[in-house]
């Protein structure tokens, strides 16, 4: 797997963050688990971007970093790509990092859930957490309004 050992730079990143952060309140809009994840290319354009659609699909599958990747639809290759989150990726999205070969996951916040991405960084892959105050917000009010639906989220 290829790395990118240049860092992202943080306004770059941050407004790649505003992608997720659209997805994951329209995912919050229709009665769904606010995550959302965008994809983007080595050259910084946008793939694909969706939101955790489990509740709304009756999929458990349909993750946040699933959906925009099915929308980014099928690639030649990953290398270079970058994975923006708004949630640090459960193990299911992090081997799907892993898989397909993304080279760097971009994470709005990983204090009320941490995933994968230190296993993720330990197999090279660039992790950049922005410990977004409003990723935090998002994910603290749904856990407090919704516990039951987030435990079923995270397999509790």
């Amino acid at each position: 797997m290829e790395r990118i050992d240049q860092p992202v730079d943080q306004a770059q990143a941050r407004a790649w963050l505003a992608t997720a952060v659209a997805e994951a309140r329209a995912g919050l809009a229709e009665g769904g688990i606010p995550i959302g994840a965008a994809l983007y290319g080595a050259d910084g354009t946008l793939l694909g971007s969706g939101h955790n659609r489990r509740v709304q699909d009756d999929d458990p599958s349909m993750h946040a970093e699933t959906a925009a990747f099915r929308n980014a639809g099928r690639q030649r290759t990953y290398r270079g790509t970058t994975m923006v989150t708004t949630l640090s990726p459960c193990w299911y999205c992090s081997g799907l990092v892993r898989q397909f070969g993304i080279s760097r996951v971009v994470i709005g916040e990983a204090e009320t859930f941490h995933g994968g991405h230190d296993w993720l960084a330990e197999h090279g892959v660039q992790i950049v957490r922005l410990d977004d105050p409003e990723c935090m917000s998002l994910m603290r009010d749904f856990i407090k309004n919704n516990p039951a639906l987030w435990n079923e989220d995270i397999g509790e």
